[in-house]
């Protein structure tokens, strides 16, 4: 399956096509990664559907956002692809941030929903008690210490180097606008929108996933009205580690 570019809301987006069947399938992958990490579930699609990937703006070989977006402009990108390709109905599958794309999409878009997957999805804020708020706070005393003992003419450049030395593995991952994007989206949270979902939605989680645990799995079990919960081996990768009950749970939901 070849990979294609297309100019779709403005960005230059790199997609793959595939697959048969009257139906339609679009993956999203999560934060980080990219278009060939959801392969896997391609695989268990492409004999029954036509099925849609595509790198988010800021991953993989896609163009980068001309502005800082959030969750919300990943979803009206969502919108515009589904625009751009004629997809009037489809099941959409989404795999942490791209769970946290789909869970204010499909609320904003129930016509063009018929089943939501949601993989090890984000967008429940962690629980914060003292001991986050004391790494917060020392971290921000970190900050302002190192750029008065390291001075820099350009301010920028100084953050720069200290967030390379201290931020996230996320954060540091990220460069230039999408540094900025992460920052913006690991603070939204979605969970407001999560009842106005009508699809019947499957809720795929790892019960070892330590980037968003299984008790924000059953939060969206609890709040989205038609949803039910499917607990996998592994961590917040299960969808990979435990493929073969993984691949099963998936053909029972969205097959006839």
């Amino acid at each position: 399956m070849e990979k294609k570019m297309a100019q779709i809301g403005g960005q230059n987006i790199a997609y793959y096509r595939g697959g048969q069947g009257d139906k339609t399938c679009v993956i999203l992958h999560g934060w980080g990664t990219n278009i060939e990490t959801m392969m896997g579930v391609y695989k268990v699609l492409e004999k029954n559907f036509q099925v849609y990937l595509y790198d988010a703006p800021g991953f993989g070989q896609s163009e980068d956002p001309k502005e800082v977006w959030g969750t919300g402009d990943y979803a009206q990108f969502l919108y515009a692809f589904c625009q751009h390709f004629s997809i009037s109905k489809a099941h959409f599958i989404g795999h942490s941030f791209g769970g946290k794309t789909l869970s204010l999409f499909a609320g904003d878009h129930p016509d063009l929903v018929d089943k939501l997957v949601l993989i090890d999805a984000s967008g429940i804020l962690p629980k914060r008690g003292f001991s986050y708020y004391a790494r917060v706070y020392s971290f921000k005393a970190m900050k302002k210490l190192y750029l008065l003992t390291h001075p820099s003419k350009d301010r920028e450049e100084g953050l720069r180097k200290f967030y390379a030395r201290f931020g996230s593995d996320d954060y540091q991952n990220s460069q230039g606008t999408m540094r900025k994007v992460f920052v913006k989206v690991v603070n939204e949270s979605t969970r407001d929108e999560l009842a106005k979902i009508q699809a019947p939605t499957l809720l795929v989680w790892g019960e070892e996933d330590d980037a968003t645990p299984l008790w924000m799995g059953k939060i969206f079990e609890e709040e989205i009205p038609d949803a039910g919960l499917v607990v996998l081996k592994g961590g917040h990768y299960a969808y990979a580690e435990d493929y073969g009950t993984f691949s099963a749970v998936l053909k029972s939901f969205l097959l006839p």
